[in-house]
């Protein structure tokens, strides 16, 4: 990168370069790497299309392409991902929040109430996000969230100071439903569990295999982590209380038969925007 390099220059060289080399959404990824730089919004960048970059601007941008093209995540770069119109920290510790997962809260909140206190699980909850949206839209709501992995709750914890609900959001590291304190029941359990199938990780994206494999892992079948969620949720989930899960898009027959299994009423399965059955549901037996 020599001469002057404008805005609209290097929107245009690096959507091109980005575009031979196989990188997802060219000139999205483009807008975010360069409002990042620029410390501005993407709508800015069309606004000012002539301005040069200062020489540090242009250094700062060239190298962050060079970690893109390496294969490290775009919201790992800019260190952060929006979710349920929230700004979410995220990094190396913890696995990016998908728009899927968005569908999931929106369930949560149809079972918990707006003007009542009311308590929700989010087990295994990485970056927060779960747990963190449903308190923030459910004043009244307190919600504990576990994590097998330090690193994911220390930042768990850092995304729910930073989105004024620490008070109501307790992050406890370990392993499902080990660290909650006994006798704990709660209205709502929700979970994004490990779920791909051991064999299949290798396969995945360079950028999806960049994500920690702890968040991914799902054991031989992928249906590890859910059969333990299945079974430990009826332990704690209160009489008519809801589970609700994500899922690989293949796992739907046999999470459903889980749950069956496991003595839920109502057990079903929901599809994302895509018609792809992305989350599934038990509800708890009334007493």
């Amino acid at each position: 990168m020599s001469d002057v390099w404008t805005i609209r220059r290097i929107l245009t060289w690096t959507t091109g370069h980005f575009e031979k080399r196989g990188v997802d959404a060219p000139r999205l990824t483009t807008e975010i790497l360069l409002a990042h730089v620029l410390k501005t919004g993407r709508v800015r960048l069309y606004v000012d299309l002539d301005r040069p970059l200062s020489k540090d601007e242009l250094a700062a941008f060239k190298a962050l392409i060079e970690r893109r093209m390496a294969g490290e995540p775009t919201n790992y770069l800019t260190g952060a991902k929006e979710f349920y119109n929230r700004p979410f920290k995220v990094d190396a510790r913890v696995l990016i929040p998908r728009p899927e997962t968005e569908l999931l809260v929106e369930a949560v909140l149809h079972s918990v109430p707006k003007d009542a206190p009311s308590r929700v699980l989010d087990v295994c909850t990485g970056s927060g996000c779960i747990a963190i949206s449903v308190a923030a839209e459910r004043p009244q709501a307190t919600v504990l969230a576990t994590d097998l992995s330090k690193d994911a709750c220390a930042l768990a914890r850092e995304n729910a100071q930073a989105l004024g609900v620490a008070e109501r959001v307790s992050v406890l590291e370990g392993d499902l439903f080990a660290p909650l304190p006994p006798g704990e029941t709660f209205r709502v359990v929700v979970s994004n569990p490990p779920y791909i199938d051991s064999g299949d990780i290798a396969g995945l994206s360079a950028e999806v295999r960049r994500e920690p494999r702890l968040a991914l892992d799902g054991g031989p079948d992928g249906l590890t982590a859910l059969r333990r969620v299945i079974q430990g949720a009826r332990r704690v989930l209160e009489p008519g209380g809801l589970l609700a899960l994500e899922m690989g898009e293949t796992q739907g027959s046999a999470v459903l038969e889980l749950l069956r299994a496991a003595g839920y009423v109502d057990a079903r399965v929901e599809k994302d925007l895509e018609r792809r059955e992305r989350m599934a549901f038990g509800t708890q037996p009334a007493a």
